[in-house]
Order: structure tokens, then sequence, then C-alpha cells
């Protein structure tokens, strides 16, 4: 019976590296307990595969909940809060979208400034991971003192249909960032990017379009992201338009530092950004940082940014234009933005 406390034991996808030979365990069994019960969180972890892993918050007695509000929220849980310099605090501001349309350049850009500090990786937290809870998603956020912004960004909540009601029962006074950029150009990035990542994939036109050159396929998610008016319309029904602000892609690249500002006075911070951390790399063809933060070397983003596109002919391009052009324009008269597709 002394070998039921392996930790080779449990669900069987979570087996331990002890195979019940060799001597006996002889730690206490309460020092055992503890091991499996770590072990098994790790694994549990490992099965979801999309989550990332929690922060370790020590147990305290429950304390007041900070929100991105003043004032809690009737009926809203209470959370205790960690100890030590700054709290976890719920992000006061996201970047919900869209994919390939320069999220990631954004949030270095913005992680420049002193009084923002943000997630580096993408939780998915409104879209896969949900179901952790409100404890687990702010257990992952980096600390804070007051007058600091915690943000995270995610690309895909703009096109989850559940992310908006979920963030508004976080706070309702979240505010959120859409970087968009020309829907045909951001649609040839995106398979771009998966065609590095399987190769043998159909070729664009192919997933573009329903028998050759028939009608666009929207249930191709690289066509369905950049219906940016109807995505909107989802949020909308959630929050007033004044808690977004829509941050030029293309604008991004051409004066990352004028676009950065516009952040940064949508978040109600100082102009700290400016154009003196920036400098246009050539051969990647986008801006890079002068002095990235912790370093005094200059930084730019990774291989995975700036690769080449595919070869895509023009009547496809047209094709693609002509079909979204109604949804720009629809989308120009929502945000009050000529974003210049047409």
């Amino acid at each position: 019976m002394a070998g039921s406390g392996g930790l080779g034991g449990g669900s069987g996808d979570c087996k331990g590296t002890g195979s019940g030979q060799g001597p006996p365990l002889r730690a206490p069994r309460a020092l055992l307990a503890l091991v499996a019960l770590v072990l098994g969180a790790y694994c549990l972890c490992a099965l979801l595969g999309h989550c990332p892993p929690a922060a370790r918050v020590p147990a305290l007695a429950p304390a007041r909940i900070e929100l991105t509000s003043p004032a809690r929220r009737p009926g809203a849980p209470d959370l205790p809060v960690a100890s030590g310099s700054g709290l976890r605090r719920f992000p006061q501001a996201l970047i919900v979208g869209v994919k390939k349309g320069g999220t990631r350049a954004l949030l270095e850009f913005l992680r420049l400034h002193p009084d923002v500090r943000a997630l580096g990786s993408e939780p998915h937290f409104f879209d896969r991971c949900y179901d952790r809870g409100l404890a687990w998603y702010r257990s992952l956020m980096p600390r804070t003192l007051d007058g600091q912004i915690t943000m995270e960004k995610t690309p895909s909540y703009f096109v989850t249909r559940e992310a908006p009601r979920r963030i508004h029962s976080m706070s309702p006074d979240t505010k959120l960032i859409v970087v968009v950029r020309n829907p045909v150009t951001r649609a040839i990035s995106d398979y771009a990017q998966t065609l590095s990542k399987t190769p043998g994939l159909p070729s664009f036109r192919a997933l573009a379009f329903r028998h050759g050159l028939g009608p666009v396929d929207t249930a191709w998610s690289a066509i369905r992201i950049g219906l940016y008016a109807q995505h909107l319309e989802n949020w909308l029904r959630y929050f007033p338009l004044s808690h977004f602000l829509f941050v030029s892609g293309e604008r991004l690249v051409s004066d990352p530092a004028g676009e950065v500002g516009r952040v940064q006075d949508f978040l109600g911070l100082k102009r700290v950004v400016t154009d003196k951390h920036f400098y246009f790399n050539a051969t990647k063809g986008f801006p890079c940082l002068k002095k990235a933060q912790g370093s005094s070397r200059p930084r730019c983003l990774g291989k995975s940014k700036g690769r080449p596109h595919p070869r895509v002919p023009q009547a496809v391009v047209q094709r693609l234009q002509d079909f979204y052009r109604p949804f720009n324009r629809k989308f120009y008269q929502m945000t009050s933005q000529d974003f210049g597709w047409d």
C-alpha cells in the first residue's frame, strides 16, 4: 500500500517519471500530497494547451478587489489581491484586434512608456480560457503602482462574439484599442503566416473564393476577419464608440510616433514615446525601436514580422477590393475615420 502514494498514479495522461520500482518513498505524506497537487495542476494546464500558466500568487485573507472602475460593481466577486510591490489589477485597456494588423508592434511601442505595464504573451482569456475565472486572469497580470495602466493584447477578441459581453462584465469602463489594416493586405499577410507553418497549403486564390473565382468565401477566417463593420456592430451592443480607439496599421508603419501619440492621449498618458524612439528599417519594411525596453541596443520585432507575402494575381486582389469596399465604407461611417483603403 505504501506505493499507492507515488506520483505515477492519477489520470493516466499526467504520469510521473517513476515506474513504481526502486526503494520506497520516505518523504512525509503531507509533502507527497503537496507535490502531487502541484504536478496535477501543471498537467491540467498542459493538457488545455492554449491558456498560459498563472503567476504564483500567495494565499491571502480576502481583500478588496481592484477593478478598473473606481467603485466595485454590485455582484462582482470579492477576490484576494497579491501583496508586494504594487497590485495585480484587471486591465484598464485592451488591444482587442485585429490579427496581422500591427498589434504586436503597438504593444511593444507602448511598453516603452513607464506608466504602461503590459502582459507580453496573449492570454486568450475572453475567447479560449474564460472558464478559468477572473482570479486566474488577474493572476497573469504584471503588478502595477497607482497611476500605472495594466494592458494586454489578444487580437482574436475582436472577432469572438462572446468577448464584448465578457469584457463588459469584467468592467464596463475598459478602454478598447483596435488596430486595423487594409483587409485585402491583411488577409494575404494572414495567409503568409499560415503558409509558413503549413507548407503545401492550397493557393490563396483557392481559399479566398468558392468555385474558382466564384463568390468570396467568408467562411475562411482570413477573409472573415476583414469584415470590420460587422464585428464592430457586435461590440457596440456593449460599449459606446467613445471607449474605442481605432489605430491605422498603415500609419503605424509610416508614422509610428504619430499613431502611438494618439494611443497615449486615449489612455490619458503623457506623450513620452515620441519620434526619437523610432527608426525605419528598410530591410524589414517597418519601424524599429532605437532603444528597446531594458536594453541599450536597437531592436526590431522578430523574423516572423515583415515576412514576404506570396504573389497574388492582380485579378484576385481586385475582386477582393471590390468585395470589401461596401464594408470598408460602412466602417468609415461607424468610426468617423477614412482609412484610405479604397
